[in-house]
């Protein structure tokens, strides 16, 4: 899926929605992560298989702001893309309204929808009374269509500025302004590309109206579960002071939405959940000796309010105690670019920190001793105003646990969900973060779909991602679900728990920059139509050893009529095994084998893994196989290889001593592998008895002179029917050109001839090592008269 269209719709309302992408014919169903919506109709478009249709219902409460679509078909489900939801009814954008003197007429309290052109302004009037508050909020980049960074103003009848935002803090690149209208009359809101760029999908919504527009929310977050009375601050907002109930349980998207008798603002302020009250600042507390008191595990909460201001806070800390000291600012939408800074009761500094958490600050301290600590907060660049909103919260080191898929393909979510077809498996790769924690870690199934079941053994404790299967029964229903896709630690008693997330790229900028993105917190596993083939893998006999190779066979079974190619990947390689980036049964072959390798560092065990394999069913279709065992072990034997040298066209040995690591039956084979052309020798048969080889080595008069480093040997060792193979040893054969005669050298007289003798048993020449044999050429070329 591309994108929805509209971008929006009003609560209470129902709008009919286009879905735009590629193979969406069999839409069945329209998956939203937040509840306040009903889809009926949902329909095919009979002329264009990329596109299908949906009734809406927005519910009256349904929350304001961003929320997050998937289609889900008979054969998959969409990649996840954005719906806005405001207030007001909306109206169309109208040209010509590029001119001041042309603009748009609009009432107040409503919300247009519009697109910017290359170069294009668009201008919106307003009639207001004197006193009365005219807001205006733009959702342009946050629409996620292009990139297109909103600027708005609000003029007056003379055409005078009254407010222009090009971005602000609280929407990152979109923009929000808001005054009081000075006299009664008309009142102009344009909108353009901050850089008069544009394009055809640069949408914007843009909400008018009487409402409240606060850019802080002071403190920026509570207590779990308790009432919160907050203020609001910033722009035509003065104070406005309200009371909410909040959540008990942690939601890392909680806003507060000001409202007042002008109405609701159109998006909420971002705000903290914490298991622990709030301590504020007092001013003045510029200096250590008038530090506003404070009582830990409080957060403390303050405002830079001015430039060059800078805030105190004394505290009592406990020695040997571990405190994260994190400071929330841009985070929760504050203009405040902060720096920390700790000190002791001698006013000397601790521990200090800018950008930790991006533009935040963040540090981890170890509190040597009990008594009084002073921290400081100010601004990097000595800013300050009303809305530079912080709060810092000091929390005991703890576990946490995020679940994830690694990226398949760079910027998109491609795979990242589960989508299995009925009667056949899919598999996925599951990364784990852990903080603060080790040891394995285990996966929920609860609340999977009917049907489904999952396959997967423990994490290990070294490891950070770990092989998933999923399996649907042949009868499982054609249907799927959002879930909290949960992992926690394998002994229970840790009570360590973490859920999986994602992150959709919405928009990039320059150089792949991240502008607009979606994480989410809940996974689709859905059940699609049968698939017209399965994949298996014959489980090996053998073992994969350190520095060896295999041939893992793969076979698949097709339906009658289905001859398509299957590409095959090998996602999840224990660590140390490197296999091929993919391999393709051919169009009407059902196996093939799958080279892997180990190298000496493999970690030894017996692992699952799975193959992955794709094939063109009306598009691309993802199966599994099942999770198959493979053991990697030591290699069987070691050698080590003398070297030697040799003239052209003649013949020499290579000693091998053997080293029996893995003792095994019967006769196995080794290699010589990496000879120089126009060299041969021939294999070797040994078995586990065996203390000593030699390779009988024969050059030709051509063959290339020289010192020859690449050679080592290929162990063939015949196991449960298979093979294991694997390398070891090295070493090097120098190949010289025959000595000359040697000079002046006189003729050698006739021999007398003697009687022949009967030839007598000698035993065989002794084998030289390679220094005496140094030792020997040396005194060759001594006695030739060469060097």
């Amino acid at each position: 899926m591309n994108y929805v269209s509209p971008r929006g719709g009003q609560r209470g309302t129902e709008v009919s929605l286009t879905f735009i992408g590629a193979r969406l014919s069999d839409a069945v169903e329209i998956l939203s992560y937040k509840k306040g919506f009903e889809f009926k109709e949902i329909k095919a478009d009979p002329k264009n298989a990329n596109i299908c249709t949906a009734i809406v219902k927005i519910t009256p409460d349904c929350d304001l702001g961003e929320h997050t679509f998937q289609v889900r078909t008979k054969s998959g489900v969409s990649d996840y893309k954005t719906f806005w939801v405001g207030q007001f009814p909306e109206v169309a954008e109208k040209e010509p309204n590029s001119e001041f003197e042309t603009p748009q007429p609009i009432e107040l309290n409503q919300t247009v929808t519009g697109v910017v052109q290359n170069e294009d302004v668009d201008h919106f009037v307003v009639t207001a009374k004197k006193g009365q508050r005219i807001s205006a909020e733009i959702e342009g980049v946050r629409l996620a269509t292009t990139v297109f960074d909103p600027y708005i103003a609000i003029l007056d009848e003379k055409r005078f500025e009254l407010k222009a935002e090009d971005d602000l803090p609280l929407l990152r690149n979109d923009s929000a302004v808001s005054v009081i209208a000075p006299a009664d009359g008309k009142y102009t809101i344009l909108v353009r590309d901050s850089s008069y760029g544009g394009n055809g999908a640069s949408f914007y919504r843009l909400h008018v109206g009487t409402y409240p527009r606060p850019t802080a929310v002071y403190p920026a977050g509570g207590l779990l579960g308790a009432k919160q009375k907050v203020t609001f601050k910033g722009n035509t907002v003065e104070n406005l002071v309200q009371e909410f109930q909040l959540p008990d349980k942690p939601n890392a998207e909680f806003e507060l939405f000001a409202s007042d008798a002008g109405g609701s603002a159109p998006s909420g302020n971002v705000y903290r959940l914490f298991p622990h009250d709030n301590s504020f600042e007092q001013e003045p507390n510029n200096e250590f000796k008038l530090a506003s008191a404070a009582v830990l595990p409080n957060a403390f909460n303050g405002i830079i309010e001015t430039e060059g201001d800078i805030d105190f806070f004394k505290f009592q800390g406990k020695k040997d105690q571990t405190l994260e000291i994190e400071c929330y600012a841009r985070r929760v939408r504050s203009p405040l670019d902060p720096v920390m800074v700790l000190y002791n009761d001698k006013f000397q500094g601790l521990a200090s920190n800018d950008d930790a958490r991006g533009p935040d600050s963040y540090f981890r301290y170890k509190f040597p001793a009990d008594g009084d600590y002073y921290l400081s907060i100010t601004d990097h660049l000595a800013r300050g105003g009303a809305d530079f909103v912080y709060r810092i919260e000091m929390l005991p080191v703890t576990a946490s646990l995020e679940l994830g898929i690694p990226r398949n393909a760079r910027y998109s979510q491609e795979r990242q969900r589960i989508v299995v077809a009925r009667g056949n498996r899919f598999a996925v790769v599951i990364s784990a973060t852990r903080g603060n924690f080790g040891g394995e870690i285990v996966l929920d199934s609860q609340n999977f779909p009917k049907g489904v079941t999952m396959v997967a053994e423990p994490m290990a404790a070294n490891l950070t991602t770990m092989p998933v299967v999923f399996e649907a029964a042949a009868d499982a229903p054609v249907e799927g679900k959002l879930i909290e896709f949960k992992g926690r630690h394998a002994d229970p008693n840790q009570k360590i728990e973490g859920v999986f997330t994602n992150r959709a790229d919405l928009v990039r900028v320059r150089n792949n920059d991240l502008l607009w993105m979606k994480d989410v917190a809940q996974i689709p596993i859905v059940v699609v139509d049968e698939l017209p083939f399965t994949l298996n893998i014959v489980e090996p006999k053998a073992p994969l050893t350190r520095n060896g190779s295999m041939q893992l066979k793969v076979v698949a079974t097709r339906k009658e009529g289905f001859d398509e190619p299957i590409t095959l990947q090998f996602p999840f390689r224990p660590p140390g095994v490197g296999a091929a980036s993919n391999v393709t049964i051919p169009k009407g072959q059902n196996e093939v084998f799958y080279p892997l390798n180990a190298n000496a560092n493999a970690e030894m065990k017996k692992w699952k893994v799975f193959v992955l394999g794709s094939a063109n069913v009306g598009g691309t279709s993802w199966v599994s196989s099942q999770l198959a065992p493979l053991e990697i072990t030591d290699s069987f034997v070691d050698l080590e290889l003398a070297r030697t040298a040799v003239e052209q066209g003649k013949e020499t040995e290579i000693i091998c001593k053997v080293s029996m690591k893995n003792p095994f039956d019967g006769d196995a084979k080794i290699k010589l592998v990496g000879l120089p052309p126009k060299v041969t020798t021939e294999d070797i048969s040994f078995n586990k008895e065996s203390k000593e080889l030699i390779f009988k080595v024969k050059t030709d008069p051509t063959s290339p002179e020289g010192r020859h480093k690449s050679l080592f040997c290929q162990v063939e060792i015949p196991m449960n029917g298979e093979t294991v193979v694997h390398t070891t040893g090295s070493t090097e054969l120098r190949i010289d050109k025959p000595l000359p005669p040697k000079k002046d050298e006189p003729p050698k007289p006739a021999e007398p001839v003697v009687k022949k003798e009967e030839p007598k048993t000698e035993a065989p020449p002794k084998r030289l090592t390679r220094l005496e044999q140094l030792r020997l050429e040396a005194q060759k070329r001594l006695e030739s008269g060469t060097k």
